[in-house]
C-alpha cells in the first residue's frame, strides 16, 4: 500500500511542480516513448547481461514485495513458536517418535497444523535438518549454532541478489540518460539550420533523456532496491528465530524457556505477548491431545 502511495506522491510532486511552474508536458510526452525505449531498453539489456536466469526470476518475484511487504506476519511468528514447542516437547519425551515428523513433514500431524510454514521449504528443511543432526549426536550447542549461522548467512546473501541487481541498474540509469541526451544533441546538430523554435524543442527533447535517467534511478529503481533489501532482511528474522530456539534446546533449558528465548528474539512489531503465546501453546497442547 505504501509503495503505491509513494509512487503517486513522486509523480504528483515532480510533474505537478513542473506544471505549476509553467512547464509544458507536450515536449516530455512527445519524447518520452523514444527516450524510454533507449534508456529503459538499455537498462533491461544491461540487467540481463549482468545476471543469470534465476536472479532475473527472483527479482521479478521480489519486486512484488515492495507492495506486499514481508511474507511473514505476526501470526506466523506465533505459529512458528508453537510448532517448535511441539517438536521440542516430542523430541524430549520420545526421541524415536520425532523421527516420523522430521523425516516426512508433509505427512506430520504437527507440521500440518501450520500450513503456511509447511509450504516454506527453507523453514521446514532448517528445522528438520537441525533436529536430525541432533538425533545423530551432533549436539554441541556452539557447533550447531555456527553451522546454522553459516547456512543463514548464505541464504541471506543469495536472497539479496535481486536487491543488488536493482541497485546496479539504478546506479547506471543516470549514465544511460546521458547517453540518450547525447543522441538527442546529435540529432539537434543535424538540424542546426532550423529556426530557434524548432531547435528549442529538439534540445528540450534531448534533455528529457537526462531527466528520465535521473528520475528513474533516484525516484523509482533505487527506492525499489532499498525496499527489497529491507523486506528480505526482515524475513530473515523468521529463520533466525528457529536457530535461537533450537540452540536453546541444546543447552537443555526447559521447553518453555526455549520458546521464551525465541519470543524475546522475535522482531518487536511481530513479537507475541507472553499471555498471547501462552494461550496459543495451550491450544496447541489441546489439539495434540
Amino acid at each position: 500500500m505504501f509503495g503505491i502511495i509513494g509512487i503517486a506522491v513522486i509523480f504528483a510532486m515532480v510533474f505537478g511542480g513542473y506544471i505549476l511552474a509553467g512547464g509544458k508536458m507536450g515536449i516530455i510526452l512527445k519524447s518520452l516513448p523514444f527516450e524510454m525505449m533507449m534508456i529503459g531498453g538499455a537498462a533491461v539489456g544491461a540487467f540481463l547481461i549482468g545476471n543469470d536466469l534465476s536472479t532475473v526470476k527472483q527479482t521479478g518475484r521480489d519486486v512484488v514485495k515492495v507492495f506486499k511487504g514481508p511474507r511473514w506476519k505476526h501470526a506466523d511468528y506465533r505459529d512458528l513458536l508453537c510448532l517448535l514447542f511441539e517438536l521440542v516437547r516430542v523430541a524430549r519425551q520420545s526421541p524415536v517418535s520425532i523421527e516420523a515428523h522430521i523425516e516426512d513433514p508433509e505427512n506430520s500431524d504437527i507440521f500440518s497444523r501450520y500450513p503456511r510454514i509447511l509450504r516454506d521449504r527453507e523453514a521446514v528443511e532448517l528445522i528438520c535438518d537441525t533436529m536430525r543432526s541432533i538425533s545423530m549426536n551432533y549436539d554441541d550447542p556452539h557447533q550447531v549454532e555456527e553451522m546454522l549461522e553459516k547456512r543463514m548467512e548464505a541464504n541471506l546473501h543469495h536472497a539479496l541478489h535481486s536487491s543488488h541487481a536493482l541497485q546496479t541498474v539504478a546506479d547506471g540509469l543516470p549514465a544511460l540518460g546521458i547517453v540518450a541526451a547525447v543522441l538527442g544533441v546529435i540529432k539537434t546538430m543535424g538540424s542546426i539550420d532550423q529556426p530557434p523554435e524548432v531547435l528549442g524543442k529538439l534540445i528540450g527533447g534531448a534533455l528529457v533523456g537526462t531527466f528520465l535517467g535521473v528520475f528513474l534511478a533516484y525516484g523509482l529503481v533505487g527506492p525499489f532496491a532499498a525496499k527489497v533489501k529491507a523486506v528480505v532482511e526482515e524475513e530473515a528474522h523468521f529463520y533466525q528465530l528457529i536457530r535461537e530456539v533450537l540452540v536453546a534446546n541444546l543447552h537443555n533449558h526447559p521447553t518453555n524457556i526455549c520458546i521464551e528465548v525465541g519470543r524475546q528474539n522475535t522482531p518487536a512489531h511481530h513479537r507475541p505477548t507472553f499471555s498471547e503465546l501462552e494461550e496459543a501453546l495451550k491450544s496447541a497442547k489441546q489439539e495434540a491431545a
